[in-house]
């Protein structure tokens, strides 16, 4: 059985650039189950080339609805409907989650009426299913449990850190946050810590290349964890790895992986994966492989 975590997408933010990291997705594989957190553009396409069928997804966990974390859940789904999908799925995301669903089912009105007329597939509505998450919450998949914590990540209220167990192994998912101590009491003991990443010397290039983006640097600065910070957290809950994912910045040339392991060495002197698209990382083992799928 394998028990692996993909990162299909590890750019922080919506913007695309061409040879550059796609938004944040990930695909976690943990004690037979594929869950999927977050739905970034590209995520379609990455799912299938990382080995594994959308028909196969078991779970979709949302941590908050910015666009870089939502955009393609409906395509995604909608997708594994016209291949095949037979069997209820479920959604887990915050307050606002479904009713995006429910406006993305209205724009496809013409397509999913005329699919079932003419190719005699089954009514989509009835198979996706949608669970809130809010604080406290807990769900089992199987043998996997499920655990969410509300981080601070303004001007978003719904914004949830995710812990999965299940396997042998524990993997925490930091979501979009700025530094928030009580994320390490949440991510203790975890074998993996999947973690927001932003180098500040890299703010102000970001910004200055991002068009109509006023407040863009304040809200990266209030809202994100430089990666100094991020290692801090991984020290205080002793996880066993620490995975630095949606970067900020992702696809400036002028910084590189050695810049992220200089900031995060400042304070984590443990295991240290940099994240990059299409990064296998095993569970059970040490580092990430680089393979894709």
């Amino acid at each position: 059985m394998t028990n692996d975590l993909v990162l299909l997408g590890t750019k922080g933010g919506p913007a695309i650039r061409q040879g550059g990291a796609m938004p944040t997705c990930s695909l976690l594989r943990l004690d037979g189950k594929s869950i999927l957190v977050d739905c970034g553009i590209g995520v379609s396409r990455s799912v299938v080339e990382a080995g594994v069928s959308l028909l196969d997804l078991d779970a979709i966990f949302i941590t908050h609805l910015h666009s870089d974390h939502v955009v393609e859940l409906g395509p995604l789904i909608y997708t594994a409907w016209t291949t095949g999908l037979n069997k209820p799925l479920t959604v887990y995301g915050p307050e606002g989650s479904e009713d995006y669903w429910r406006h993305f089912l209205k724009a496809m009105a013409f397509d999913h009426a005329i699919r079932i007329d003419d190719e005699g597939r089954p009514e989509i509505a009835g198979m996706i299913r949608f669970e809130t998450l809010n604080e406290g919450f807990e769900t089992a998949l199987d043998g996997v449990a499920v655990r969410a914590l509300r981080v601070d990540h303004p001007p978003v209220t719904e914004c949830y850190a995710l812990r999965f167990e299940g396997g042998g192994q524990s993997v925490v998912f930091s979501a979009d946050t700025c530094y928030f101590p009580p994320l390490a009491r949440f991510a203790a003991g975890a074998d993996v810590l999947v973690h927001e990443a932003m180098l500040t010397a890299g703010v102000e290039k970001l910004v200055a290349r991002t068009a109509s983006a006023g407040r863009l640097r304040e809200h990266l600065l209030a809202s994100h964890t430089p990666a100094a910070d991020v290692g801090r957290i991984a020290s205080d809950a002793m996880v066993g790895q620490l995975v630095l994912n949606h970067l900020v910045p992702a696809d400036d040339p002028d910084f590189g992986e050695a810049d992220w392991k200089d900031e995060v060495s400042r304070t984590w002197n443990g295991p240290l994966v940099v994240g990059r698209d299409g990064l296998r990382i095993p569970l059970g083992g040490q580092g990430g492989d680089g393979s894709r799928g």
